[in-house]
């Protein structure tokens, strides 16, 4: 028990600082957990231990610590989470939400309240069915569409989006991992606990409950939460305006005693010792974006730079350009290659795998022939060295490049182009047969005709047979990341389990609130878990938390069901930080937040949902 103890804090602290990526932390906990048995057998054999650790093995039953330190990649839940990713990209690919997301902006025009009040509307019903983490990547680039084209700022629409997500992740089993695993866990400890009231979730067990919060999140959001919520970005047209370039950007011409004339720009740009990008050629009438590699440098040409202007002197005298007078950069200038956008901002996806690389390392700029500008991450602006800023998960990037550039970000994974640009490889003609798919796995699965894993697989082979998806495309809709994270915690759980943690806990939660009244300990147990979400992941959270739930249920003589339930619903809304749930997190950078944003609209939301929570399950389910 100490071990896990000591393994559990060490993966929170791992959890809540990311010296690694969450999932190489969770895939450690599992190495740990393999590795501590047969080590301590060997502690033991030379006189180091009394006796070997026996931390998940059970000898009794013939159960060997392999079995079940690997058995989180075989997991019921980890295999449908999995599905339910390549059901959602199946639904993406259609277009079906873009278009959905068009006749929304067609209607809520230049109405703040109204833009909140779609945004919300429009990311819950979908949440419910498809990952929220994808819905909030799918929505991304509408709700700044629609901020924009209604002078808003995205800051008022895109915190809400991700809260919204949340609520709606709870109108079903299958709305978020969360839930899925809550209910992989639940059913196992009904199985060890035959006297229990306790099961593996139904499709739309609580949706009810759900429905309640939902419609409780929707007015706070409404109401004081958009009070609440700050406008970081201004609502400006002027991409350069809204990263505050005005200082970064200008136009140089090349003078005739030069020593870069007759030099290709990529020799020129390899001997430079300056912080300095070149991000277009004008010669004559014409304008040259990237790839300006092999382009020869000639006397007269005027090339827009991006760089600090103490170093634009030092670039200035030493390679002989001068400033060009009165001249603004802007976006205007920079779209003037084409009539076409060629300034974009771009995110850094969820389960990227350029996360933790930076844009040298990555090579971003020979393979996507395109320049970053500035890089935002929350409410800081890199705009200067921003080369060897390691990446991380909703960073911000703001690009210029030829639509064609702009096109092959779009299409790569890592990244979500953020504002819509053509996008002509959606498949509408299979809108009816995606849609049908997932109305046939939920079907199947609330009936209880065929278990939720099999349903949600059977529909993932479907949209690859049906054309809804091309084979290559299913492993890049998942999100490897969360698998690897769920593989990893599940076995820590049966751990904690197993050594008699859960129960340790569970004994002193009962004794401090001894004096409680049974619903008030349901209340403290979401709390306890929300705050815990908030600092690390949701899933980690809910591994954790449910086998003591189940065992505070039992001291208490209390419904287990319940308990468990508060802790997968606390699990589902963490709003107090940006790392507590992913959406936050994919939010934090295009909406400019400060960390303490979350913490001055999420709190209060988050004592609401306490409330609203506790009391609704003691009404719908009791105690």
């Amino acid at each position: 028990m100490v071990f896990v103890f000591a393994l559990i804090f060490v993966a929170l602290v791992m959890f809540a600082t990311e010296p690694v990526p969450i999932d190489i932390t969770a895939i450690g906990v599992m190495v740990a957990l393999l590795l501590v048995e047969p080590l301590s057998v060997v502690a033991a054999d030379v006189g180091l231990f009394a006796d070997p650790l026996i931390v998940l093995s059970d000898p009794e039953r013939g159960i060997s610590a392999v079995e079940r330190g690997i058995s989180g990649f075989a997991n019921p839940a980890t295999i449908t989470v999995l599905a339910m990713f390549v059901l959602s990209a199946g639904v993406q690919r259609t277009g079906i939400i873009q278009i959905a997301g068009r006749k929304i902006a067609a209607i809520t025009r230049d109405s703040e309240s109204r833009q909140l009040g779609a945004t919300i509307g429009f990311v819950s019903p979908i949440s419910g069915f498809i990952n929220n983490t994808a819905a909030v990547a799918i929505l991304l680039p509408m709700v700044t569409d629609l901020a924009h084209e209604g002078n808003t700022s995205p800051s008022k629409l895109l915190l809400p989006l991700s809260y919204a997500s949340m609520f709606g992740g709870m109108l079903t089993l299958i709305g978020t991992s969360t839930n899925i695993l809550a209910s992989e866990i639940a059913g196992r400890l009904g199985q060890q606990y035959p006297t229990l009231d306790l099961h593996s979730f139904s499709m739309f067990e609580f949706t009810e409950l759900g429905l309640v919060l939902t419609v409780v999140g929707t007015a706070y959001l409404m109401t004081v939460g958009r009070w609440l919520t700050p406008a970081r970005i201004k609502p400006d047209e002027d991409l350069t305006e809204e990263f505050e370039m005005g200082e970064y950007l200008t136009e140089v011409v090349v003078r005739e005693d030069s020593p870069v004339v007759g030099r290709t720009v990529r020799g020129a740009m390899g001997e430079f010792d300056f912080d300095v990008d070149l991000i277009q050629l004008i010669r004559d009438d014409e304008v040259f974006l990237e790839p300006l590699g092999q382009k020869t440098i000639r006397a007269g040409d005027v090339f827009a730079i991006r760089t600090d202007r103490d170093t634009l002197v030092e670039v200035s005298d030493a390679e002989g350009l001068d400033l060009l007078p009165e001249v603004d950069v802007d976006e205007a200038e920079l779209e003037a290659a084409n009539e076409r956008q060629n300034l974009v901002e771009v995110v850094v996806a969820p389960g990227a795998q350029l996360v933790g690389e930076t844009l040298a390392t990555s090579e971003f700029r020979q393979q996507f022939d395109a320049t970053v500008l500035a890089l935002r991450r929350g409410g800081d602006v890199f705009r200067k060295r921003m080369d060897h800023v390691p990446l991380r998960v909703g960073d911000t990037l703001l690009v210029q490049g030829s639509p064609e550039s702009l096109k092959r970000l779009d299409r790569d994974r890592n990244f979500i182009v953020v504002g819509e640009i053509e996008r002509p490889d959606f498949r509408e003609s299979k809108i009816p047969v995606a849609l049908g798919i997932v109305a046939a796995v939920v079907g199947l699965a609330a009936i209880g005709l065929l278990p939720i894993v099999t349903a949600a697989l059977a529909g993932s082979l479907s949209m690859v047979g049906t054309g809804c998806l091309r084979p290559p495309e299913v492993y890049e809709a998942v999100q490897w990341d969360v698998i690897f994270l769920l593989a990893g915690v599940i076995p820590l759980g049966i751990a904690m389990e197993q050594t008699g943690g859960a129960a340790l806990i569970a004994d002193l939660v009962v004794l401090a609130a001894a004096s409680l009244p049974t619903v008030a300990v349901l209340g403290l147990l979401y709390v306890v878990t929300a705050l815990l979400t908030n600092v690390i992941s949701n899933n980690a959270s809910v591994v954790l938390m449910v086998p003591v739930a189940v065992t505070v249920a039992i001291e208490l003589g209390a419904s287990a069901f319940s308990f468990v339930l508060a802790v997968t619903f606390a699990a589902s809304t963490a709003f107090m930080t940006p790392v507590g749930y992913q959406t936050n997190l994919f939010v934090y950078g295009p909406g400019g937040y400060r960390f303490t944003d979350y913490i001055r609209v999420g709190a209060p939301l988050q004592l609401v949902f306490a409330v609203a929570t506790t009391l609704g399950i003691a009404f719908f389910f009791g105690v």
